[in-house]
C-alpha cells in the first residue's frame, strides 16, 4: 500500500480510503485496543496517517498556490481537479483535524488575495469607462444661463446626458443578468457608460464568483462559513469603493437605478438559491437609500430657494426649471414601477410634485403683479 502512497491520483485515493477504515477501526473497537496485535501495528499506521497527512495537504496546497498565477481559470481548476480529490480533505478532516484546518486557513488566505486583487484591478478598469454625468450644482432650480443645463435642441439634450431625464437609462433594468462589461474592449471604442452601467457590471462579477465559490466550498470543505472569510477581503473592496463613489454622486436617477439593479439582482441570487450575498444586497441598500434622500433633499432645497421670477422667462420653449420637474418626476414614477415596492421613491416624487405647485403659485402671483389684466383691456389684437 505505501507504495502507491508516492502519487496522487485514484489509486493513491483507494489506498488512502483502506488506511482511513483501519484507522477508524483501530480507534473505535475496544476489543482491538487491548489486544497485543494492535500494539505491533499501532506505529506503523501511525506513520502511515502522519504521511498521508503530510502528503495529502502539501498537494493540497501546491493546487491553492497555482490558483495565484496570472491567468489561472479557478473555476475550472476547482471543478476539475479539486473535485475529483475531494475525499482527500475529507481525509484530512477526520484524521488530521490540525492540519485540516491549516489546509483551510491557506486556501481562504490564497482566494482572499486573488479575489481582492481581481475586483480591485476590474474595478480600476471600470472607473475608466465612467461618463460623469451630474454634479453638486446641476440641481433643478439653479439658472440654466449659469450651468448650461438644458441645451436647446432635442439632439443636443440627448449628447450631453440630460441627468433628469431617465429615457434609454432605463434599458438597463432589461439587461440585469446579461454579461458584464469587457474593459478592454470598451477602450477600445472609446466608450463611456453611465454609473449605474458599471455598478451592474460589477454585481454581475460578484454574483457570479460567489456563487461559483458558494458552491465550491460547499460541496470541497462542506463549511459554509469558509465563504465569508474568502470574501471579507472583496466585499471590503467593492465597500470602498462604493461609499468614495456615493460620496461624489449628484445623480438622482442614477441612485435610484442602482437601488433598483440590487434588488433584481436579489432576486437572481433567491432563484439561485443562495443566500450568500444576501448581507451584501442589505448593506448596499443601506448605503443607497440615504444617498438618494440626500441628493433629493439637494433638488428639492434648489427649488425651494430659487426665485421664483425665474420662471417667468419671454418665449415659447419651456422653462428649464418646468422641464427639469416634468422629466424628473416622470423618471420617479417609472422607477417607482420598475422596483416594485419602490414606495420611497413614490413618497419623494409627491414631495416633489408639493415644493413645485407652491413655487407655480408663487410665480403666478408674480406674474398677474407684473402684468394686471382689467376686464376691459384686450388679451391678444386681432389683425
Amino acid at each position: 500500500m505505501e507504495s502507491s502512497f508516492w502519487q496522487v491520483n485514484d489509486d493513491y485515493i483507494k489506498s488512502l480510503n483502506m488506511l482511513s477504515k483501519k484507522l477508524r477501526f483501530a480507534q473505535v473497537d475496544p476489543l482491538l485496543n487491548a489486544s497485543k496485535a494492535l500494539k505491533d501495528i499501532k506505529q506503523e499506521l501511525e506513520r502511515l496517517r502522519k504521511k498521508a497527512l503530510s502528503k495529502v495537504s502539501a498537494y493540497v496546497i501546491g493546487i491553492f498556490s497555482s490558483m495565484r498565477k496570472p491567468g489561472t481559470n479557478i473555476q475550472i481548476l476547482q471543478q476539475n481537479l479539486l473535485q475529483k480529490y475531494r475525499y482527500l480533505v475529507l481525509f484530512l478532516k477526520e484524521h488530521g483535524i490540525e492540519t485540516y484546518n491549516d489546509v483551510c486557513a491557506a486556501y481562504v488566505d490564497k482566494m482572499n488575495k486573488v479575489l481582492s486583487e481581481d475586483f480591485r484591478v476590474y474595478l480600476e478598469s471600470l472607473e475608466s469607462l465612467k461618463l460623469d454625468i451630474g454634479v453638486s450644482t446641476d440641481v433643478i432650480g439653479y439658472d440654466a444661463n449659469v450651468l448650461d443645463l438644458i441645451p436647446r435642441g432635442r439632439e443636443q439634450l440627448r449628447n450631453h446626458r440630460f441627468m433628469f431625464s431617465l429615457g434609454e437609462r432605463s434599458n438597463i433594468l432589461k439587461e440585469i443578468d446579461q454579461p458584464g462589461l469587457v474593459p478592454c474592449i470598451s477602450e477600445a471604442n472609446s466608450l463611456k457608460y453611465p454609473y449605474e452601467v458599471i455598478f451592474r457590471s460589477l454585481q454581475k462579477l460578484l454574483m457570479d464568483t460567489a456563487s461559483s465559490e458558494y458552491i465550491f466550498i460547499k460541496a470541497f470543505f462542506r463549511e459554509e462559513s469558509m465563504f465569508y472569510q474568502v470574501f471579507e477581503g472583496p466585499f471590503a473592496v467593492i465597500d470602498e469603493n462604493m461609499k468614495l463613489t456615493l460620496a461624489n454622486s449628484h445623480d438622482a436617477i442614477c441612485l435610484m437605478l442602482m437601488i433598483c439593479i440590487t434588488k433584481k439582482h436579489q432576486l437572481v441570487m433567491s432563484n439561485r438559491r443562495l443566500p450568500c450575498l444576501d448581507t451584501y444586497f442589505d448593506k448596499a441598500l443601506i448605503y443607497l437609500w440615504p444617498r438618494f434622500k440626500i441628493v433629493f433633499d439637494m433638488y428639492i432645497q434648489s427649488l425651494y430657494q430659487c426665485d421664483a421670477k425665474m420662471l417667468w422667462v419671454d418665449g415659447t420653449h419651456p422653462h428649464h426649471i418646468v422641464r427639469c420637474y416634468m422629466e424628473f418626476t416622470a423618471s420617479l414614477i417609472q422607477l417607482n414601477a420598475e422596483c416594485g415596492d419602490g414606495q420611497e421613491a413614490g413618497e419623494e416624487a409627491k414631495e416633489l410634485r408639493r415644493y413645485f405647485e407652491e413655487k407655480l403659485e408663487s410665480n403666478l402671483v408674480s406674474f398677474v403683479v407684473k402684468c394686471p389684466i382689467t376686464p376691459c383691456q384686450p388679451r391678444c389684437k386681432i389683425k
